[in-house]
C-alpha cells in the first residue's frame, strides 16, 4: 500500500502534458509543444567551457552540502550588484534547482496545519509542497482583470493566527505577472502588520523582464529577515538540465534548509555548481540576448492570440508564459466532444491542432490556459494558426 503523502499528491499537470505531447511526436505526428518551461537556447559556451574544465580538474567528489564556497561567494557578489541585497556565504544554500529550494523552504517553515497563502493563479507545485509538509494551501485569487496580481486588501483578508507563510513568484509562472518595487512595498506593509508571516520569493525568471528591473521584496523594510529568495540558473542561462538553484535566506533558515537537504539529496552536481559560478561570475551579455529573444516572442504571440475570436488575452511583462482566458469556449462542441473546461480545451488542441499547451486548471485558474513562447519564431507562428483554425470548428 502506498504512503498517504503520495495518495494525496497530484501528478504535475505540465508534465503529464509534455509526456502526452512526447508519446504523439514517437507515433510521428508533427506535435509544436508550447507546454514546457524551458530556455530553446542551449547553455552559453563559456559556461559549457567551465565545466568541461571542472571535470578535466577532477571535480568528481561531494561537495558541501550547501555548495562549494565559490559558488556561494559568486551569489552572494550578484545579489549585491544586481539586487541591493547583502547575504554572507552562510546564508547561501544551493540546491538540486530553484524548485528543491522552495520545496526546502517550505519543509523548513511550515508545521501541521499551518497556512501557506498561494497567489492563483500559481505554479503548479506549490499547493503540493504544502500539502507535503501537512500544510493548509490558501488560495488567493487574481484574475486577468487585475493583471493576475493579488492586491494588499486581498492579502490583509487571507491572513489567520494560522499563517506561516506566503509564496510569491515574480516574475510569475504561468502568467508572466510582474510587481512592481511600489506593488511589492504596498504588500509589504501589510505583511508589517504580521511578524509572524514568512515569505518564499520564487524570483527564478528575474532576469525575462519586460519592464526593467526587477524588484525583490526582500529589499522591503522589515522584510528582510522574514523573506527566502530562491533563484537559480535555469532560466536566465538556459541551464535547466544542470539543476543548480539557490535560496538567499535568514542564517537559521539557511541552516535549517541545509539540514534537511544533508538528509535527502546532499549537495548537487559537482561539475554543475563549477559551471553555475561562472555563469554568475562571467559575462552576462548572453542574458540580455536571450532576454531580448523573449521579448520579440512575446510581442509575437500576444499579437497572434489576440487575433483569436473568443481568447482574452493581457499584456505579460516578464518570464516567456501566455495565460490566455478561453472560458468563452466552454460548452462548445466539436462532432460529439464537448469542451467542459480548460483540460478538455488544451486536450483538444493536443488532438486537433497537435498544438501542446497546459490548462489552467493545474494552476488554480480553470478559466485561463498557458502557452510557453521559449520555442521559435516559426514554431510560434504555426502553433497560433493551427490554434486558430481548430477554434474556428468548435460550434
Amino acid at each position: 500500500m502506498l504512503s498517504s503523502l503520495v495518495q494525496r499528491l497530484a501528478p504535475s499537470a505540465t508534465l503529464a502534458m509534455s509526456q502526452k505531447s512526447a508519446e504523439l511526436k514517437a507515433q510521428g505526428v508533427d506535435v509544436i509543444n508550447l507546454s514546457v518551461g524551458e530556455p530553446d537556447f542551449n547553455t552559453p559556451d563559456h559556461i559549457k567551457e567551465a565545466a568541461k574544465r571542472a571535470v578535466d580538474e577532477n571535480y568528481s567528489r561531494y561537495s558541501p552540502v550547501a555548495g562549494y564556497p565559490a559558488l556561494r561567494k559568486a551569489i552572494v557578489d550578484k545579489l549585491k550588484k544586481e539586487n541591493g541585497l547583502d547575504y554572507t556565504p552562510e546564508q547561501i544554500v544551493c540546491s538540486n534547482g530553484a524548485k528543491q529550494c522552495v520545496c526546502n523552504a517550505v519543509m523548513a517553515l511550515v508545521s501541521p496545519g499551518e497556512e501557506v497563502i498561494i497567489p492563483a493563479p500559481y505554479w503548479v507545485s506549490y499547493p503540493q509542497m504544502v500539502l507535503m509538509a501537512d500544510g493548509k494551501p490558501v488560495f488567493v485569487e487574481a484574475g486577468i482583470e487585475q493583471d493576475f496580481k493579488i492586491t494588499p486588501a486581498q492579502l490583509e483578508e487571507a491572513i489567520t493566527p494560522r499563517t506561516k507563510a506566503i509564496i510569491l513568484c515574480s516574475p510569475s509562472n504561468p502568467t508572466g505577472a510582474v510587481y512592481s518595487a511600489a506593488e511589492l512595498e504596498a504588500l509589504a506593509e501589510v505583511l508589517r502588520r504580521h511578524e509572524q508571516v514568512y515569505v518564499i520569493s520564487d524570483e527564478i525568471y528575474e532576469h525575462i523582464n519586460y519592464v526593467g528591473a526587477h524588484a525583490s521584496i526582500a529589499a522591503c523594510e522589515g522584510l528582510y529577515d522574514r523573506t527566502i529568495v530562491i533563484n537559480g540558473v535555469s532560466k536566465a542561462y538556459a541551464m535547466t538540465g544542470w539543476r543548480i538553484g539557490f535560496c538567499a535566506a535568514p542564517l537559521a533558515l539557511a541552516k535549517a534548509c541545509s539540514k534537511l537537504q544533508g538528509q535527502y539529496t546532499s549537495g548537487p552536481c559537482s561539475v554543475s555548481q563549477v559551471a553555475a559560478t561562472e555563469a554568475f561570475a562571467g559575462s552576462q551579455e548572453c542574458v540580455e540576448e536571450m532576454r531580448q529573444a523573449f521579448e520579440r516572442r512575446k510581442e509575437l504571440i500576444v499579437r497572434l492570440a489576440r487575433e483569436i475570436p473568443g481568447l482574452e488575452v493581457n499584456e505579460p511583462h516578464g518570464a516567456f508564459y501566455l495565460f490566455p482566458k478561453c472560458s468563452a469556449y466552454f460548452g462548445k462542441r466539436a462532432g460529439d466532444k464537448v469542451i467542459e473546461n480548460s483540460t478538455d480545451f488544451a486536450l483538444y488542441l493536443l488532438e486537433k491542432a497537435h498544438v501542446a499547451t497546459v490548462g489552467g486548471d493545474a494552476f488554480g485558474s480553470p478559466a485561463c490556459f498557458r502557452m510557453s513562447y521559449a520555442t521559435s519564431d516559426e514554431n510560434i507562428v504555426e502553433a497560433m494558426r493551427r490554434i486558430k483554425e481548430a477554434l474556428a470548428e468548435l460550434r
